[in-house]
């Protein structure tokens, strides 16, 4: 549970980052790391429609400078974009000018006041910094999609033990993840929606 669902305990040392949404509502923010992906994002955004439901895409930089087409067709079908670094880096392993370097080029590239930083993991000053030009975005699920070691069953048994109301689940946009995500992410919508949850974007 300490990866799946961040305790509250832990959240408080970093206020103003978003974690979860309304809890008195029933809704579910689907939100998708690491595209736009030639591989992926096409049967994504495919899926999306089938299922009439919108969601947030965290994008990395470097991704939709070589696919702007992929990222302009994100917005063009009705989804939320957000800022999620250009190479990918953990602000942890950067000298913070690095790190600010890789900000801004992000941020050239894609128009957004959402931000999640790679990993979820940045220093204290790193994080009020960014809080100053963003709104950034955490997430109350992580499904592990990412983690090949994984089977898709356990990725859809995760989604569906914690998501509830107001959560931000992730799932990721990658080839890694793929096959994890393709199973588990329309399973996962299909029961939220049998119990009358909602969806929105961030």
């Amino acid at each position: 549970m300490l990866i799946e669902q961040i305790p509250e305990v832990f959240r408080r040392f970093l206020p103003g980052v978003i974690w979860r949404g309304d809890k008195t509502r029933k809704v579910i923010y689907l939100t998708f790391d690491d595209g736009p992906n030639p591989l992926n994002t096409p049967w994504l955004l495919d899926e999306l429609d089938r299922l009439q439901i919108k969601a947030t895409f965290f994008c990395i930089g470097g991704n939709v400078e070589r696919h702007p087409d992929l990222y302009q067709e994100i917005i063009r079908r009705g989804h939320r974009v957000g800022v999620h670094g250009y190479a990918h880096v953990r602000g942890l392993f950067k000298d913070r000018k690095a790190f600010d370097e890789d900000c801004a080029k992000a941020a050239s590239l894609i128009d957004s006041d959402l931000y999640r930083p790679p990993h979820g993991k940045l220093y204290i000053d790193q994080f009020k910094a960014m809080s100053k030009r963003y709104k950034v975005i955490l997430w109350d699920v992580i499904t592990r999609d990412y983690n090949p070691k994984l089977p898709p069953e356990k990725i859809y048994d995760i989604a569906v033990k914690y998501g509830r109301n107001g959560s931000i689940v992730v799932f990721h946009d990658s080839q890694k993840a793929m096959k994890n995500m393709r199973y588990a992410f329309p399973k996962a919508v299909e029961f939220w929606k049998q119990q009358g949850y909602q969806f929105e974007t961030l």
